[in-house]
């Protein structure tokens, strides 16, 4: 079975010299029409129920944020462990009540606090 690791070393080399020029090619703009219809087409497989369809689709949606990641790598950008690190962050920072010392909260006050502290963190960017 491949690894997370198996995927980014792929998308590495479609994006080397010696890989697909049409993977070199490609942009943060050339791919946002992917992004569009890989991300209509998990929404499609998630109403469809089609579970292996939703993995499939899944998996596409999952190359292209790698693909993103590795263009914004070569740019000096960011890199794929940015993003992870940047998700984990933001998860457990929005979560107090699951990795801080709040109570357990219902889904609604879940949701509440979720938005209250997105506010605050945008309130705090320049």
């Amino acid at each position: 079975m491949n690894t997370f690791h198996d995927l980014l070393s792929i998308v590495d080399t479609l994006r080397s010299e010696k890989g697909c020029s049409w993977d070199r090619k490609q942009t943060f703009e050339s791919l946002k029409t992917c992004l569009q219809e890989e991300t209509g087409e998990v929404i499609e497989a998630i109403a469809n129920q089609d579970m292996e369809n939703l993995c499939e689709e899944l998996g596409d949606l999952l190359f292209l944020i790698v693909m993103y990641s590795q263009i914004a790598r070569e740019q000096g950008a960011f890199s794929i462990e940015d993003v992870v690190d940047g998700a984990c962050e933001k998860m457990v920072r929005r979560h107090p009540h699951v990795f801080g010392n709040l109570r357990d909260l219902s889904p609604e006050e879940s949701l509440n606090l979720w938005n209250e502290i997105k506010k605050q963190e945008k309130a705090k960017k320049p």
